[in-house]
């Protein structure tokens, strides 16, 4: 498994690096107020793509961090537990505690 993976990296590396050696056209993009910047076409595609993902990790954040809030508060209510609170489940031989204090 772990050939495959590696070989499946190097097999996209060299589709992509073909892929920018194919594509080194500089390109115009035309901005606000008549300003324009010229750069080769796989380098502007990889700002965009770049600035792309950070923007979608920027966009979970939020979720990210209310998540560990609640997982943090979980965490603590559990702690606060005795060992007499958690139930007792029956079984054959007696009452099991699942509880083990941690």
């Amino acid at each position: 498994m772990r050939v495959f993976a590696w070989s499946l990296r190097v097999v996209m590396f060299l589709a992509l690096f073909f892929f920018a050696l194919k594509n080194t056209e500089t390109v115009a993009l035309r901005l606000y107020f008549e300003h324009v910047w010229q750069a080769p076409l796989v380098l502007v595609l990889l700002v965009f793509f770049v600035g792309g993902a950070v923007i979608g990790v920027l966009a979970t954040l939020g979720t990210v961090f209310r998540q560990r809030r609640e997982i943090a508060a979980l965490r603590r209510e559990l702690g606060s537990r005795t060992v007499h609170d958690s139930p007792a489940l029956p079984v054959a031989g007696g009452e099991v505690n699942f509880h083990s204090g941690i």
